[in-house]
């Protein structure tokens, strides 16, 4: 099976073209080699592929004849990917929500709060 067709059949994409397109983009990996969409995945392969900035680590059980319900995903495939991995998005995810663009508008009140303590700290020392 290809390898575009075998990550849209275990719901890694949500799309069979965007799994292409990650092929494309060289965000996918088999065995350590970068992978083309028509490559062809053979039980035991090790595919290694980036999404939403968090490498993932497969092993290729069993190839399924067509698209599964997420509870079967597990008899085909053994995912690998270190809980680091996870926790670093999560890191990610939370240094996102204090970011402000620049030039976003006028600061809330409690952005104004924020930068009158941390002024009025600095004068102190």
């Amino acid at each position: 099976m290809r390898i575009d067709k075998f990550l849209w059949c275990v719901r890694y994409y949500k799309t069979r073209t965007i799994a292409t397109e990650a092929c494309k983009k060289g965000h996918i990996k088999i065995n350590g080699q970068v992978a083309k969409p028509s490559r062809e995945v053979f039980p035991t392969d090790k595919i290694e592929l980036r999404k939403d900035q968090i490498n993932y680590q497969l092993t290729v059980n069993d190839i399924p004849s067509s698209r599964l319900g997420a509870k079967l995903v597990d008899i085909y495939r053994t995912d690998t990917t270190p809980k680091e991995a996870f926790e670093a998005q999560e890191l990610l995810k939370y240094s996102k929500d204090y970011y402000r663009k620049k030039g976003v508008g006028r600061p809330t009140k409690k952005d104004r709060r924020d930068i009158d303590e941390f002024y009025d700290t600095d004068d102190e020392d």
